[in-house]
């Protein structure tokens, strides 16, 4: 079984930075899920994709509500996947999961990780306070 450990998570003020790190299985995944990103899922409300990369490209792909402020990026070596979180507001606290779809090239993007989503781990929890 493919398994997502996510780490990372935490409470910060407003204003700071946080880095999220997602760890997985390369000979679980292989090449069969090209698609990687970070789905949040705020207190009572619904699922939202917010960062995505191709895997074979590392073509970065972000919502609105991150752009400019978060960047994902992954450490092939490492086998990991990164969130870094920069000027963290209150509407950023969530559970954060890292997930993988099998969604090739320009059609990995938010919008389809979420509608495609195939694997996704337990989450770790942010938490933004004044």
């Amino acid at each position: 079984q493919v398994r997502l450990v996510e780490s990372g998570g935490g409470s910060v003020q407003v204003g700071e930075s946080l880095t999220l790190s997602c760890r997985y299985s390369l000979s679980d995944l292989g090449n069969d899920y090209p698609c990687m990103g970070w789905v949040r899922q705020p207190p009572g409300k619904a699922q939202e994709a917010v960062a995505t990369i191709d895997r074979s490209t590392t073509k970065p792909s972000y919502s609105d509500s991150v752009k400019g402020r978060f960047t994902i990026s992954q450490d092939i070596a490492k086998n990991t996947l990164y969130l870094q979180m920069n000027t963290l507001a209150h509407g950023d606290t969530a559970m954060y999961s890292c997930a993988a779809a099998r969604v090739v090239g320009r059609f990995c993007t938010e919008a389809n990780l979420l509608r495609y989503i195939d694997l996704w781990g337990l989450g770790t929890e942010v938490t933004v306070s004044s």
